[in-house]
């Protein structure tokens, strides 16, 4: 998805996903699911000793306060200590150093599925690997400045954000630059709230730091851990980078956006519990649209037949669609595998990311990537400037929804004065630098929703994913895939020009959304 291990961080045929709802979506009316502080429940003595590797755990119960008095009980006699309880919807995160501990609370009346959310033991905070990102340069900085010194509205940087011109962005914002009424969680790596781009139009206190599973509002926490954690202040910048006079402009620059730090410290992976955290707290601090550009760890695709990974699906399910009912829209990237999410079989040769990779073939069907493909989420393929997919871009028919400019500096070079055929944003410590991915199409895509939230206050979660379909531009299936000239297709869309597995319904388009 984009440079974050490769979409990595960025990625339904839609019965099947509606599927989930019925066997999964256990989701009350109530109005707050506020995690409650906890003490570790006694122990008992047979439990293995308190140096032995923990791992973490969602246990997903019935939605009643008995019953999950009585799980966690349960939960403690197995030798599990709780560190969050999300009531409302009936998921409690725990860790544990017991090896059965899933095994035997699933046994206990009321649990309705249980499971580890990692593969590898809990560990001593640390810092994740340096992304592979390209830096504003000086010199591309003056060529940059100088063209857009042409356009006297313009940004200082815009000449080489080909991405805004190719949804109306630009001309967008003339007309309406989106309600400050409206928020954009960015549930990433954290954003950098200091930088001269984004300080205008953050929300402090709409943002927290949710790894672990429990909110964390004190001040700074939501920020980046270190400067190699760029990739959400890049995803925010691309949302709603203020137009003042300074850098870049984002796709709906009159919004807020806010973060929701999910990061891992040790390794900076999304791990269930964290992303569970962040769609309630969203939901419960008045979040218009989440912008969900990652897949949920240690697992790409998560499988409904082993109990743990299911158990990750209806804990994350839950959550989200908790805050769909408060009026939360969420948006995902598709994915950077090039995968097609409609196929019969796909190899994954990456799972599970935070230990030992073991390769699969699974059917995309019954083994889903969270939260892409979770009921009710925006799916976004990614494009170049020459509006093709791009080549890393996950897709399928029935799975995307829109597509948006994600970048592509293999085969779309533009004429701007960088020639740099990635996107353009905002990066920690005041500097900008150029990403791609379906990471980068995501913020595309909720900075069009955010402008359409704006025009249209009163849209429900559905009524504005409708609404983000009806004015996509309708882009048919190419007669050609053959990226590379070799001969052989590089992907396989089908469909007609009204929807298709490329492009979904068409491709974002944020003057017909102000429109």
């Amino acid at each position: 998805m984009s440079q974050l291990r490769s979409r990595r961080r960025l990625a339904l045929a839609v019965p099947v996903v509606l599927s989930l709802t019925a066997s999964l979506g256990f989701l009350p009316a109530a109005a707050s699911a506020a995690p409650h502080a906890e003490t570790a429940p006694r122990v008992e003595s047979s439990t293995p000793s308190a140096d032995a590797p923990k791992l973490a755990y969602v246990v997903n119960t019935k939605v009643d306060r008995r019953t999950i008095a009585s799980v966690k009980k349960a939960i403690g006699k197995a030798g599990g200590s709780v560190v969050t309880t999300y009531e409302r919807i009936g998921v409690i995160v725990v860790h544990s150093a017991n090896p059965d501990f899933a095994k035997t609370v699933r046994k206990v009346r009321g649990v309705q599925s249980a499971g580890a959310t990692r593969t590898t033991p809990l560990t001593a905070a640390g810092t994740k690997e340096e992304g592979a990102a390209q830096y504003l340069t000086g010199a591309q900085a003056a060529r940059a400045e100088a063209a857009s010194a042409k356009s006297p509205e313009s940004e200082p940087l815009e000449a080489d954000q080909w991405d805004l011109r190719a949804i109306g962005a630009d001309k967008a914002a003339k007309i309406n630059p989106g309600s400050r009424k409206v928020t954009v969680a960015v549930i990433d790596t954290g954003v950098d709230d200091t930088h001269p781009d984004i300080a205008p139009n953050f929300s402090a206190s709409q943002s927290a730091n949710c790894a672990g599973g429990k909110p964390d509002t004190s001040e700074g926490a939501w920020r980046p851990y270190t400067p190699e954690d760029y990739h959400g202040t890049h995803v925010a910048g691309e949302i709603a980078a203020a137009r003042n006079g300074i850098g870049v402009a984002g796709v709906a620059p009159g919004v807020k956006v806010s973060s929701i730090n999910v990061t891992d410290r040790a390794n900076g992976l999304f791990y269930p519990e964290s992303v569970v955290c962040a769609f309630v707290f969203a939901a419960d601090h008045g979040v218009e649209i989440t912008n969900n550009s990652y897949y949920v760890d240690p697992w790409l695709y998560n499988c409904m037949d082993d109990p743990d990974q299911r158990a990750i699906v209806d804990a994350v399910n839950r959550a989200q669609l908790y805050a769909q009912k408060k009026g939360t829209l969420h948006v995902a990237s598709a994915g950077n595998s090039n995968h097609d999410l409609d196929s019969d079989a796909i190899v994954d040769d990456s799972s599970p990311d935070d230990s030992t990779p073991v390769e699969r073939t699974i059917d995309p069907h019954e083994c889903f990537d969270v939260p892409t493909q979770l009921p009710g989420v925006v799916t976004v393929s990614a494009t170049g400037v020459n509006s093709a997919k791009s080549y890393y871009s996950t897709y399928g028919k029935g799975v995307v929804d829109v597509a948006a400019p994600g970048g592509d500096g293999r085969y779309q070079i533009p004429d701007t004065p960088s020639k740099n055929g990635r996107i353009l944003s905002t990066m920690p410590g005041g500097t900008w630098g150029f990403l791609q991915g379906t990471s980068m199409a995501a913020p595309h895509a909720s900075g069009v929703a955010a402008l359409l939230k704006s025009k249209h206050p009163w849209a429900s979660p559905a009524q504005l994913q409708a609404l983000l379909k009806a004015q996509a531009d309708r882009t048919a299936c190419p007669e050609s895939y053959d990226q590379d000239g070799d001969g052989t297709q590089d992907a396989t869309c089908e469909g007609g020009k009204r929807v298709n597995g490329f492009y979904g319904y068409g491709i974002v388009n944020a003057l017909r959304a102000v429109k």
